[in-house]
């Protein structure tokens, strides 16, 4: 095993001992780039430091001091992840004496690339590792034109090797269906999932189609597909997670929440299904399950390099409304002690801090404290639209007109936050402050008209593509403003007129149409620029339904 000695290997293991005997393992396979790490801390620094290879990660790793608390391998995973700390080409292999169906079931959810129970010999160890490294090197073409970037030409090679690696041609397939997800497409990515069913009646397919229809806003349909896979499958973890946000989406926040406490129950140790069911329970009143999966979360984050102050909050909040002032001081106490000092931890200490003083009745000092929050978001990064929103209701509950104001300005702003100008003026007027929504519309007049001015000179100079582009940032701020709309659609026909037919363009160009129509069936130009994108379907020979 030779052509093995360039690989590089991370240990994640507390015991001496047991790393001692990896190491003696890996040698029999002439691989020698071999470190160390004694807890799920230890790994997150050396990961950010270098990248390797293959992760052989213990189950049970304590907090590196022999204590039987602390970050469990399945926690790492799951941040290494969701921090992108690890590549998609990474070797993640879980060990585990763990007898706990649960906890294997929990580590299994997590799709690292193959989980070995303890006690296991050189043989089993080595036979993965080598299944895996072939594994990889049939993908890593894909992976590579992934990483430069090139989507389009990953999902080409993808296809040629369903053909090439009949033996990978399923996990070809698959691999080409979460690319055309990532780019949106999710009606061809469906469409390949149905085409592996057909082949074969796999699970992860099945997730990949409901995840195709939920995004396509077919909720029933992604509802019904769920739930038969649990029928078949009542272990899936991450079928779970979507069936309750398919709820959700449904207006169903009951159903929601059973199905998260179902899932815990047999699974519970994933941090962020735990926040999903405190989000839900107390969206749903329920403010003793809240209050338990909240602290869940921040007792199973307390070892992670990731910790998120946020957590905090949501356990404050859920105690604010349970009415429990001292579990709430403690709470805040605990987050002033425990996490660094940081922009969004200040933001997040003066937030829990201010509910506290509403609560207490102290509406001088929870403004100050709010005022202070405020300050604090300009210099934060990667705080929630969540938390954001929140602190714009607690701004107002005390009369912080001005900044709440300012804070749903910038969230409005924020093309990241999803917050729409529909959205920010609907804030105001569900707390009863129509005042404040009007000033709101006032404001997003000026940036509309703004944006029309903007594009109307980038179109003047010929920059068709440069205003097409501008009217969609402005759509994705206001999807159902009537002034944006007719000058967005007209635009693109433009282009696609002047410049040629582009599929994505004409199907969003139906799409405009559409939605004129439902919003204002009467609209002065709707007929005109129905009667426009006919005429440049025929200009390019694209057939026209009638």
């Amino acid at each position: 095993m030779a052509e093995y000695s360039d690989l590089s290997v991370l240990i994640v293991d507390p015991n001496p001992g047991m790393r001692g005997n990896l190491h003696n393992m890996l040698s029999q396979a002439s691989i020698t780039r071999i470190d160390y790490a004694v807890s799920s801390g230890t790994a997150v620094r050396q990961l950010a430091k270098k990248p390797f290879d293959i992760i052989l990660c213990e189950y049970d790793l304590g907090n590196g001091s022999g204590d039987a608390n602390g970050q469990d391998g399945q926690q790492l995973l799951e941040d290494l992840r969701h921090h992108k700390l690890i590549t998609p080409w990474t070797i993640f292999i879980m060990l585990t004496s763990e007898g706990e169906y649960s906890k294997v079931i929990g580590a299994a959810e997590l799709t690292p690339t193959d989980y070995v129970l303890k006690p296991f010999t050189v043989d089993a160890l080595l036979q993965r590792i080598q299944r895996a490294v072939d594994r990889r090197a049939a993908f890593m073409p894909v992976y590579q034109l992934v990483e430069l970037g090139n989507i389009r030409k990953a999902i080409s090679e993808a296809k040629a090797s369903e053909e090439k690696n009949p033996r990978y041609a399923i996990e070809f397939a698959r691999l080409r269906a979460e690319l055309l997800f990532s780019l949106n497409e999710l009606a061809e990515a469906e469409m390949v999932y149905q085409w592996i069913l057909m082949t074969r009646p796999i699970a992860w397919a099945h997730l990949g189609l409901a995840r195709c229809r939920y995004g396509l806003e077919k909720y029933v349909e992604a509802q019904e597909t769920l739930n038969a896979l649990l029928g078949q499958n009542p272990r899936f973890m991450a079928a779970y997670d979507l069936l309750a946000r398919t709820h959700e989406a449904l207006g169903q926040q009951e159903a929601a929440k059973r199905v998260l406490e179902d899932a815990v129950a047999i699974s519970p140790h994933m941090v962020r299904r735990l926040r999903h069911l405190g989000e839900v329970a107390l969206e749903t009143g329920d403010v003793g399950a809240a209050e338990k999966a909240f602290k869940q979360v921040v007792a199973k984050a307390k070892y992670s390099e990731f910790r998120d102050p946020e957590d905090h909050v949501k356990l404050v909040k859920t105690l604010v409304k349970k009415g429990d002032a001292n579990q709430a001081s403690g709470v805040l106490r605990d987050m002033e002690r425990s996490l660094r000092g940081g922009p969004n931890v200040d933001v997040c200490r003066a937030v829990a801090a201010g509910m506290l003083q509403q609560m207490n009745g102290n509406t001088s000092a929870a403004a100050n404290e709010l005022t202070q929050a405020v300050n604090a978001v300009a210099s934060s990064r990667g705080l929630s639209t969540g938390l954001k929103l929140g602190l714009v209701q607690s701004c107002l509950d005390v009369k912080l007109d001005q900044q709440a104001s300012d804070l749903m300005l910038n969230l409005m702003n924020d093309t990241d936050s999803g917050i729409s100008m529909d959205d920010a003026v609907q804030v105001f007027e569900k707390a009863g402050r129509h005042d404040l929504a009007a000033g709101m519309g006032e404001q997003i007049k000026i940036q509309v008209d703004e944006l029309l001015a903007h594009a109307n000179e980038q179109r003047t100079q010929g920059d068709l593509r440069a205003a097409v582009d501008t009217l969609n940032a402005g759509l994705r701020k206001a999807p159902g403003n009537m002034a944006l709309l007719p000058a967005a659609l007209a635009a693109i026909l433009k282009q696609l007129d002047d410049l040629g037919w582009e599929a994505p363009l004409g199907e969003q160009a139906q799409y405009l149409l559409e939605r004129m129509r439902q919003l204002d069936p009467g609209h002065p130009t709707l007929d005109a620029l129905m009667e426009q994108y006919h005429h440049t379907q025929r200009k390019y020979g694209i057939s026209v339904v009638a």
